[in-house]
């Protein structure tokens, strides 16, 4: 109820000052689980690709975001968002339990393949978490490309520039396999990349993006 409530009060405001084209969106299943697994450009990624769509879209986020400004918090817990510790040593396994049940729960989870937001607006190598997510729980997979997001608020930037926004949703894909497979899980998570390429028109970097502390 609070998350219908948080998202009728917000969607126009967000739409006036930042109008989005969506195309795709009824590739999204209207019930049962998916994983939408898109490219990250900016922190905006999760709260514009939530907006629209009917169902809500669950993500994880680092528990200091619960914590933190009470403005913040308030929004993440409002729009249903998971609280994973980043700094466990069992984080990485943590977050891909915590999807797991969203899925087998018959919700939407969101992820971000790459991990991190790209830093030059290219798309970099998918990690294997959202390939065992989805042979372990078998949801179908859904391709997202963001567009636009990096230029409303780039990395580093506080305060939102106004723009433009557009959001490109791939038909679900399914696939055979092991998660216990590392060979079907970097197979799974390339064919994803992939779609999410086409989806996005992202140059391709190759390797995995760099960590946000590495710079």
């Amino acid at each position: 109820m609070l998350y219908r409530l948080t998202k009728i009060v917000s969607a126009p405001f967000l739409h006036l000052l930042w109008p989005t084209t969506v195309t795709g969106a009824e590739h999204v299943p209207a019930s049962g689980p998916a994983i939408l697994a898109s490219n990250h450009l900016s922190v905006l990624d999760s709260t514009f690709l939530p907006l629209v769509l009917p169902r809500q879209v669950r993500f994880v986020a680092k528990a200091e975001y619960f914590t933190g400004n009470p403005v913040t918090a308030a929004w993440m817990r409002a729009t249903g968002q998971i609280s994973i510790d980043r700094q466990s040593p069992t984080a990485a396994q943590d977050m891909l339990d915590a999807a797991a049940r969203v899925l087998r729960g018959g919700e939407l989870f969101g992820i971000y393949p790459e991990g991190t937001r790209s830093p030059d607006g290219r798309l970099y190598r998918g990690k294997v978490g959202v390939a065992w997510l989805a042979l372990e729980t078998g949801a179908p997979v859904v391709p997202v490309g963001m567009i636009g997001t990096d230029k409303v608020l780039p990395i580093g930037a506080s305060v939102p520039k106004l723009g433009r926004i557009g959001i490109r949703i791939g038909k679900p894909m399914t696939f055979t396999g092991s998660a216990a497979s590392a060979r079907d899980r970097r197979r799974v998570t390339d064919e994803i990349m992939t779609a999410v390429q086409e989806l996005s028109g992202q140059e391709y970097a190759g390797g995995y993006a760099p960590s946000r502390s590495a710079g």
